[in-house]
């Protein structure tokens, strides 16, 4: 078999025709897209050879989901990204339809192997189309991969008694305890999601060895893309959902991210739940993966992207879809915690800071503007016996473009608004984020790049993450407060 395929070739061709052209002033400054064509969820983030790699779900002939190859960027700092070339394509007969999400890991031998989902489809005698989803692995030196010749390495006939040979993908990979295992996403009989898992003793060789969690039809229908892992005593189980029924504030309907923190059963390798929580309350978020990183911290990237506004792009731009900036993960009170990857403060420039600025209506303050910013915003009332009923930050903001964020005490919530961010679209443009009860005191820190906000609240209590597509020139931020608030504002511009 070569290791350059014609399909993997032809990606290669047309990444190195095309990318030097890209205009960088169309990308963002520090999130991760594929610089032309369509990209999804992040796929094989690991640590090799003491650097980071991740790789993505890649069309790279147009700005529209398509037969999927592997993307590949590495980094050593989570925020300056260099790109490689495309790793795999589907040119096989087991994945003749796509290869489909997985995860990596560094051998004993100093390869690394990729683990992903090899997509067939067969149309049947009756015209139906019949997908078959299997797992495959592919081994390589950091750039280039070879597919494994006793592929694919898991099948249909190694799924459980009532699990579904059609919806079974996204393999994460892990070592533990001597032992390479791996989480798989699977629908069982009752039609809802459930997450399976295997062994390995070489990550060649795969046996079944349990369900690690289902859903019993209580939080959405498939899950996917899996991730288990050990974090602060606690075990936990990242898992991207479909059909998700809104539940209160807490679970958006449609494709959602869910957290199940826990504790994991290493003899019967099965997750005993105590709690969960959706992992970000925006409106772009799906499929997060996550690495141990060199020293020690778990860190997270996931798509930023809805696949309910997929179709929903800036006119001209030559890619769809980008990753969340890197988030370090903890868990607090029982609840996952998330914030941006320390790095970020190697881009932190001009400082400007406010102290006690008292808000009574709108207004705003000088210095305090841009898209390419690190923003922190203490609110809190003037006054032990002052209330205010809401306090708005509009960001992103010129004549009547704005992104809005309503900070409401009475009911403990925040509303982030991009009906006025202009999206030539009817998507959904509004999130509610459930905050915890605090009298009307409250922490926000904002990430903005060109085509992003990233909102943390509470020091990574809760994060929200929008895709924005208002021009860049769209820069002013107003603040506003019905009643009196106080306000602390630390601001940060941010250039590679």
């Amino acid at each position: 078999m070569n290791m350059i395929n014609d399909s993997l070739r032809k990606a290669r061709e047309f990444e190195n025709t095309y990318l030097p052209n890209v205009n960088r002033d169309e990308l963002p400054e520090f999130h991760v897209t594929g610089g032309i064509g369509w990209i999804n969820d992040p796929n094989g983030f690991s640590v090799y050879k003491n650097e980071y790699h991740l790789f993505f779900q890649y069309h790279p002939y147009d700005v529209t989901w398509g037969p999927m190859h592997w993307g590949h960027v590495k980094t050593s700092d989570f925020i300056h990204w260099e790109r490689l070339p495309a790793a795999i394509a589907p040119d096989e007969e087991y994945d003749k339809d796509g290869c489909f999400s997985g995860s990596a890991i560094e051998l004993p031998d100093g390869r690394h192997l990729l683990m992903y989902t090899g997509v067939r489809n067969e149309r049947r005698k009756d015209g139906q189309v019949e997908t078959f989803q299997t797992q495959c692995i592919a081994v390589g030196d950091g750039v280039d991969y070879e597919k494994y010749e006793h592929n694919p390495v898991i099948t249909g006939e190694d799924v459980p008694a009532g699990a579904d040979v059609h919806d079974f993908r996204d393999p994460k990979i892990r070592f533990e305890d001597g032992k390479y295992y791996a989480v798989v996403g699977n629908r069982p009989a009752d039609g809802s999601g459930s997450i399976i898992q295997y062994e390995s003793e070489d990550g060649f060789e795969w046996n079944f060895t349990s369900v690690v969690a289902m859903c019993h039809n209580q939080f959405g229908k498939m899950w996917e893309c899996p991730d288990l892992f050990r974090l602060d005593d606690k075990d936990v189980l990242l898992t991207s959902v479909q059909e998700m029924t809104a539940m209160g504030e807490e679970f958006h309907p449609g494709n959602t991210t869910i957290c199940l923190i826990g504790c994991y059963d290493r003899e019967k390798h099965h997750l005993v739940r105590e709690a969960v929580q959706a992992v970000d309350y925006g409106t772009d978020f799906y499929a997060p993966q996550t690495l141990l990183s060199l020293d020690g911290r778990r860190v997270m990237i996931a798509w930023m992207q809805s696949w309910e506004s997929s179709g929903s792009k800036k006119a001209g731009l030559p890619f769809l879809g980008q990753m969340i900036l890197p988030r370090e993960l903890s868990i607090r009170d029982g609840r996952l915690i998330q914030n941006p990857v320390r790095e970020l403060e190697q881009l932190r420039g001009t400082k400007i800071s406010y102290r006690n600025v008292m808000i009574c209506g709108e207004t705003t303050l000088q210095g305090i503007d841009g898209r390419f910013i690190d923003m922190t915003v203490n609110i809190r009332p003037a006054s032990e016996d002052s209330v205010f009923r809401y306090f708005k930050l509009n960001v992103a903001k010129d004549g009547e473009i704005s992104t809005m964020i309503r900070y409401k005490p009475e009911n403990n919530t925040i509303r982030v608004d991009r009906t006025y961010s202009g999206f030539p679209h009817d998507i959904v443009n509004a999130r509610t984020v459930p905050v915890r009860p605090n009298q009307g005191v409250i922490k926000l820190r904002l990430i903005m790049d060109r085509y992003s906000l990233e909102l943390f609240v509470n020091d990574g209590e809760q994060a929200a993450s929008f895709v924005l597509y208002t021009p860049v020139s769209a820069s002013a931020i107003s603040f506003e407060a019905e009643g009196t608030a106080m306000l602390d504002v630390e601001k940060y511009d941010l250039q590679l």
